[in-house]
């Protein structure tokens, strides 16, 4: 019976995906630390942020989170996002960018010549990349409207909780 052995890249990426992960929800420490943080842009306008590692997704989610806390707090109902950046890109999605190269040669040496084509696939072994969402929001109150980015605070706020 022959033993089951992962292959070496396998286990190196397991081990260092334990290493980081998606902090407890809460304020941001450090500048650079995982967390949000907010700036109040107009009396009813704000830039919430929040950093963490790992999925872009998670990290949406608690950006999300937070603008309907803010929303909740200041003495409104809903907010509408009005400009959101992942990782400092407008709407990106985030997540796995693969790398993959083409490169191609050839010689000749003397009477002899060869030529050959190589496809490179990029592997990430650093373990879960930081990432950031940043929304900019309006606060209303009364009714939420019909738009889809227009969310009501109660709703995001029970919904995504931690």
């Amino acid at each position: 019976m022959r033993p089951l052995v992962l292959p070496l890249v396998a286990v190196a990426a397991l081990s260092l995906s334990a290493c980081a992960s998606l902090a407890p929800y809460g304020p941001q420490g450090s500048p650079s630390g995982q967390g949000f943080a907010e700036q109040r842009i107009e009396s009813n306008r704000y830039r919430v942020t929040y950093r963490g590692v790992g999925a872009a997704g998670p990290v949406a989610d608690r950006a999300l989170l937070r603008a309907a806390e803010l929303t909740l707090e200041q003495g409104y109902d809903w907010f509408e996002v009005t400009q959101r950046w992942t990782d400092g890109r407008p709407d990106s999605a985030g997540g796995i960018r693969p790398n993959v190269s083409i490169g191609a040669g050839s010689s000749r040496y003397g009477g002899f010549s060869s030529s050959g084509v190589g496809v490179g696939v990029g592997l990430n072994l650093s373990g879960p990349s930081p990432t950031s969402t940043v929304l900019e929001v309006v606060l209303g109150r009364g009714d939420r409207p019909d738009r889809p980015n227009a969310y009501d605070a109660r709703g995001v706020r029970d919904a995504i909780r931690p």
